[in-house]
C-alpha cells in the first residue's frame, strides 16, 4: 500500500463533523458529559475525546451513546 493512501482519521473532517453533531445533540438534550459516568463502557473522557474528534469510536459505543441521549442510532450518525 502506498503511503499516500494512508489517511489519518483523527484529522479527518468527517470525525470533526460527527463531533460537532454529537455535542449539539447532547447540549440540546441538556445532558452533561458527567452524565456518562455511570454508563458502562463509556467514560466522560471518551465522550470528551469523541466530541473533540481526537478519537474514533466503535459502533457498539455509538449505540450506548444514542441510548443515553434518547435518540436512535440513525439520528446520531446522520450529520451530513
Amino acid at each position: 500500500m502506498s503511503t499516500s493512501l494512508i489517511i489519518n482519521y483523527t484529522d479527518n473532517e468527517y470525525l470533526k463533523k460527527f463531533a460537532r453533531h454529537l455535542k449539539k445533540i447532547r447540549k440540546e438534550k441538556n445532558i452533561k458529559q458527567d452524565d456518562f459516568l455511570d454508563v458502562d463502557g463509556i467514560s466522560r473522557s471518551t465522550i470528551a475525546m469523541v466530541e473533540t474528534a481526537k478519537t474514533d469510536i466503535t459502533l457498539s459505543k455509538l449505540k450506548i451513546i444514542a441510548d443515553v441521549l434518547g435518540v436512535n442510532l440513525k439520528e446520531l450518525v446522520d450529520f451530513d
